[in-house]
């Protein structure tokens, strides 16, 4: 995991505020989070190396769930609902998020973190479509975890009863390993990747609260079942909903909407399109 992946680069993540067109914070180091490697191990790399692996995961993700915890009970006396978006890349997060702030931010303030392992560029789009935003750069790393939220949310500082929108880096795979402090895990796909992602890579799916299948006003022009899509889901999550919808449309988007209702103390009421 952290050990092969790029997580554990030394540099840390970046974290940096988007506003008015200027990027007015950039927090390389946290805020007073030591990132401790006692080194009171044996450095055996013979036939216990997969053994320390195991324990070093275990290890990760205890630590990661622990602040996961004070993340969920931080947000939740604030009023505060966090979704956790997770996707491959180009699957449609940030036209969703974009979009979502553009009718929904009406109704309640939104807020976003958006995860990438460079650039600003998604963060600039969410700026622009009306919501405050922190950009967590991840270097190496493939994943956002529950430190880099904390850090996030002190420097966005999100308004109290909020929607928080968390946009994952794409993967399809280390995200579903890090509580995040969320209150939803919502895995989003895409026509033009093929109806099989679930079988593919069914740990994400297995975790999520809601499945979106995204660019259906391109299904005249891709291969892609979406009842088998459901049905994969389904065998992997019998719980699982999924909502079908187009980010650039339109369609499907009041279901959308009522399902992020379904998650939060405050619940939207119809959005005029």
């Amino acid at each position: 995991m952290c050990a092969t992946c790029g997580c554990g680069d030394a540099t840390g993540p970046r974290v940096s505020v988007v506003a008015g067109g200027e990027h007015e914070q950039d927090d390389s180091h946290g805020h007073g989070h030591h990132h401790d490697h006692d080194h009171d191990h044996d450095h055996d790399h013979g036939h216990g190396h997969s053994d320390h692996t195991v324990i070093l995961e275990q290890q990760v993700l205890a630590k990661n769930d622990g602040i996961a915890v004070h993340n969920r009970e931080w947000m939740r006396g604030r009023g505060i609902t966090a979704l956790n978006i997770m996707s491959s890349p180009g699957a449609g997060k940030t036209t969703l998020l974009a979009r979502t702030i553009r009718e929904l931010g009406r109704q309640r303030p939104i807020a976003v973190i958006e995860g990438d392992q460079e650039t600003r560029l998604d963060a600039e789009r969410i700026r622009e479509a009306g919501a405050s935003v922190v950009q967590v750069n991840t270097g190496a790393g493939c994943h956002l975890d529950a430190e880099m939220i904390d850090r996030a949310l002190r420097a966005l500082d999100p308004a109290d009863e909020s929607l928080l929108l968390i946009e994952n880096v794409g993967n399809l795979v280390c995200p579903a390993l890090f509580d995040l402090g969320e209150e939803g895990k919502v895995v989003l796909i895409s026509t033009p990747e093929g109806g099989d992602k679930p079988k593919k890579y069914p740990h994400i799916f297995s975790v999520a609260d809601l499945v979106v299948i995204n660019k259906i006003d391109l299904l005249p022009y891709v291969e892609f079942d979406v009842d088998a899509c459901v049905a994969q889901a389904k065998i992997l999550n019998p719980a699982v909903r999924v909502v079908v919808l187009s980010a650039t449309t339109g369609e499907g988007m009041d279901e959308w909407y009522e399902w992020i209702g379904s998650r939060s103390a405050i619940s939207p009421v119809a959005v005029d399109n």
